[in-house]
């Protein structure tokens, strides 16, 4: 199976959707690069992330729009195409800008099946960069899954590789419904093994990353892979982790978690947005409710502290929760009251 790093594997599903249904759009700022100098001619760079290079040449200016600096423009304009009958592919070029279109989010995409009496159907896939480590500032750094995981109507995607990018893109395109699609900027570049086919990752089935009997790790998006590094260092001395990756935010896969942590009895989650209503936070108070009775331990919430992302390189790498935290964290719900 071959190597593909998580932005590549974003744009092959891209292009194998665009060709398997021509209904299906992309908009955004420079998703096709932009004019190209004096001659005018468009540069096909995908975008400062070139999650979408290529698409322009293939699919025409058409099918690939690019949009004015409007997220509000981006986001109402995808709105309208799906409830016409295309599938659009909306990109946000950074996360934290999704506060400028939240009314058509919030109150109006999230909104078109209810209020229509699910007569009508709204597929659009927005996708968006979030998360910090990558020394961009606060405005440009936030990861905002658990605001956007708050809205009744919409899908949150929360991709940790490379496969499972490519699975859930295809899947969230081809789903009925609103899908929020959040990718971790300091991720683009990690490699995994992707087929080369179409395929897809259904939405609210968690991913066991790794299986031991000790404490129930749940991890998201970047976390991930800190987790595991973490859990990997502590199985050299014999202490075992379930690590769970959720992959969806909403729908989410709550009864894995509890069904893991009903055998461990210890529950560690890692979660890289701030702490007051997290979704560390709801995770936490949904095991409580459903597995009080098992848990041995308090339940460890391993989150950045409640402040904007440091600007700062040395300030943001003590933002992010790292791996000697969460090995930390397991240390401590495994000591005996």
């Amino acid at each position: 199976m071959p190597q593909m790093t998580m932005r590549d594997a974003l744009n092959q599903a891209l292009h194998q959707e665009m060709e398997r249904d021509e209904r299906v759009i992309v908009l955004g700022e420079d998703v096709s690069g932009g004019a190209g100098g004096t001659s005018g001619e468009r540069e096909a760079s995908g975008g400062i992330f070139g999650v979408t290079k290529g698409l322009l040449p293939r699919f025409g200016a058409d099918r690939v729009i690019d949009t004015p600096i409007s997220e509000s423009a981006i986001v109402g304009a995808a709105g309208g195409a799906a409830l016409a009958g295309l599938r659009p592919v909306a990109e946000l070029m950074f996360a934290d800008f999704v506060g400028v279109c939240m009314d058509q989010i919030y109150n109006q995409i999230a909104k078109f099946r209810y209020m229509f009496g699910g007569r009508s159907t709204c597929p659009v896939v927005i996708r968006m960069a979030m998360g910090a480590g990558m020394n961009m500032g606060p405005q440009h750094s936030q990861s905002i899954y658990a605001m956007m995981t708050a809205v009744p109507g919409l899908k949150v995607v929360v991709p940790s590789n490379a496969y499972d990018a490519k699975g859930l893109l295809i899947q969230a395109i081809r789903d009925d419904d609103p899908v929020i699609f959040l990718e971790h900027k300091a991720l683009y570049p990690r490699k995994g093994e992707v087929p080369a086919n179409p395929y897809t990752v259904p939405f609210g089935e968690a991913n066991l990353v790794r299986e031991g009997e000790h404490v129930t790790v749940v991890a998201i998006a970047r976390m991930v892979p800190f987790a595991e590094r973490a859990v990997d260092s502590l199985a050299k001395e014999g202490i075992t982790c379930d690590l769970i990756d959720p992959r969806t935010t909403s729908p989410l896969d709550i009864d894995t978690i509890v069904e893991s942590v009903e055998g461990t009895g210890r529950l560690v989650i890692v979660d890289e947005s701030p702490p007051r209503c997290s979704l560390a936070a709801d995770i936490a108070a949904s095991v409580a409710e459903r597995a009080f009775k098992h848990l041995k331990r308090p339940i460890v919430r391993v989150t950045p502290p409640h402040t904007p992302v440091p600007f700062a390189p040395a300030l943001e790498r003590a933002y992010v929760p790292g791996p000697p935290r969460i090995e930390a964290a397991i240390r401590t719900v495994l000591k005996e009251t």
